[in-house]
């Protein structure tokens, strides 16, 4: 906690600094810190983004950003709108922080942090963006902007990779700033998301906060798409977040095209990014192929939609079996699937129903347009991949809409403080949540309070790998763990080990340099013979 307290006091003076750099630079006009903070976050994204086709995003970029923000924070005297929050709010806002703080000092327990988050941020640290690492690890080809805006401060000032848990005080601050009180009810949903460096945090608040500035007829339509394009660029299945601000744009306030230019830049970074990373132009589509030599190969492709499939169904049927279902099939099974996920299931169709009959009642335009964006939204995630990861927004934004002007500052410190020790009692004592919820598979990696998070966050340490070549690629695997979140560069999980070995190809260094990328090879029987090998030792670990 107190490590995370000096994150925090660092980089929220750094952001404010770098954010008003911003709206002098770009003649933005804003009173709010929060916001500040969310432009600045933006900026320093999209500047990671396109220094990382170049380099790494290490100290070397941290330690300049961090001189540049403080400074302005201190030249344009951002310290006083604090000074002035801390003033007017002193124990509820310090209340808030301590809880916060709290929060994010438990151990990280989303698989995805050891799958996923963790080597992105690894990588972007360690060697940029690199060409056709999708090659070598598919889920690498996503490369968010969120980890790449992480990686930028992964080094020095917040090398836990708490940044959730500083967007969890900057998500309090906009809602005393804008006295939205309904947001305090969220915040302790989110705390389950504040030890990882999770995509879904930080697009859950920034669409909550947009959704917010609209409804209370913001009129900044370069800011507005600007900043909803930068939620789709961390997360696509948050589409509807810049399908609604054009429709906004475009309805309610008249808006010429050139306030859209700087959202449609921001969007072709990202479309840039993913060819270069993915060889198409939103990952996992595989749809718009430029016939890039680094594309991953298309049966390591089938394999992983296979699975995207089965998991609509948490793995409970084969894609063979799936691939005879009906259309009721689809339907039925996806409802009675065993555990809680029918239950969201239910739950989201029921919220779908409710929403868009509120909608149509307040025949308002603004209403409409927002009913259309979430439908589109929907629909997509169900063709695609009906995960309910993929769709947990919709909750939040439906809740928003239904009770936002029903929520008075009491009611909200009440469930804020309330859902806040139902947190705290789940993340301190999994072992409660796992009889209540026996189907919650992740409070199985859940450990529980331990003292020294009061000085420092809970983390993990494995540092145990094997090293092997195939090739011209020599590769660490973590022993005894199916992740290599702590395994030296370059590493291969045993997973993709396996679908390599399945689809009769490996990844190999397109040149000396790792930086020059991975393309596939197709193996010799020799390489295969070998890899089977590797594979049958990795599971005797």
């Amino acid at each position: 906690m107190l490590y995370l307290l000096f994150t925090a006091i660092l980089l929220l003076a750094a952001f404010s600094g770098i954010g008003s750099i911003s709206e002098k630079l770009f003649k933005i006009r804003n009173e709010f810190i929060s916001l500040r903070i969310l432009i600045s976050m933006t900026v320093l994204a999209t500047a990671f983004t396109a220094f990382s086709f170049f380099g790494p995003i290490n100290i070397y970029v941290e330690v300049p950003t961090l001189f540049l923000g403080t400074a302005a924070f201190f030249y344009f005297k951002d310290y006083l709108k604090y000074w002035d929050l801390v003033v007017s709010y002193k124990h509820f806002f310090l209340a808030g922080l301590l809880i916060i703080l709290f929060a994010g000092s438990f151990y990280p327990f989303i698989l995805d942090h050891f799958g996923y988050y963790v080597p992105t941020i690894k990588w972007i640290s360690e060697f940029g963006l690199v060409k056709g690492i999708s090659n070598l690890d598919l889920l690498l080809g996503q490369m968010s902007v969120w980890h790449i805006f992480q990686a930028g401060f992964s080094s020095f000032s917040d090398i836990f990779l708490r940044m959730n848990a500083i967007l969890l005080i900057v998500y309090l601050i906009y809602s005393i700033e804008r006295k939205s009180w309904i947001h305090l009810i969220f915040i302790p949903v989110l705390f389950f998301f504040a030890q990882s460096p999770s995509p879904d945090l930080p697009v859950i608040i920034f669409s909550l906060m947009i959704l917010n500035e609209i409804f209370a007829a913001n009129k900044n339509r370069a800011l507005l798409f600007v900043l909803s394009t930068f939620v789709f660029a961390i997360k696509p299945t948050m589409i509807w977040v810049p399908i609604f601000a054009f429709l906004y744009i475009l309805l309610e306030l008249k808006g010429s095209i050139k306030a859209l230019i700087p959202g449609f830049l921001l969007l072709i970074v990202f479309v840039i990014k993913n060819l270069w990373t993915f060889g198409y132009p939103v990952f996992p589509v595989q749809i718009g192929s430029m016939g890039l030599s680094w594309m991953p190969n298309k049966e390591i492709l089938r394999i992983s939609s296979e699975i995207a499939i089965q998991k609509t169904y948490d793995m409970q049927y084969s894609a063979e079996e799936i691939s005879k279902f009906t259309f009721w099939d689809y339907v039925k099974n996806w409802f009675s699937i065993k555990g809680l996920k029918s239950k969201i299931h239910i739950l989201f169709i029921a919220t779908l129903i409710i929403f868009t009959v509120f909608c149509f009642l307040k025949k308002k335009r603004i209403y409409t347009s927002l009913l259309v964006s979430i439908l589109i939204k929907s629909f997509v995630v169900l063709l695609f991949s009906a995960q309910y990861r993929f769709f947990i927004d919709v909750f939040f934004v439906s809740a928003f809409i239904l009770f936002y002007e029903k929520i008075s500052r009491k009611t909200a410190v009440i469930f804020f403080t309330t859902l806040s020790l139902t947190a705290f009692l789940f993340l301190s004592f999994p072992t409660v949540l796992k009889t209540l919820v026996p189907s919650f598979r992740l409070g199985n990696f859940m450990l529980g309070f331990q003292k020294s998070q009061i000085i420092k966050p809970s983390h993990f340490k494995l540092e145990r790998y094997k090293t092997y070549q195939i090739g011209n690629l020599r590769f660490n695997v973590a022993e005894g763990y199916p992740f290599s979140f702590d395994t030296p560069l370059p590493a291969i999980s045993p997973q993709f080990l396996q679908e390599d070995y399945e689809a009769g190809i490996f990844p190999q260094k397109i040149s000396d340099d790792i930086k020059d990328g991975f393309q596939w090879i197709k193996m010799s029987d020799q390489q295969k013979l070998q890899l089977k090998k590797i594979l049958e030792e990795l599971k005797q670990k």
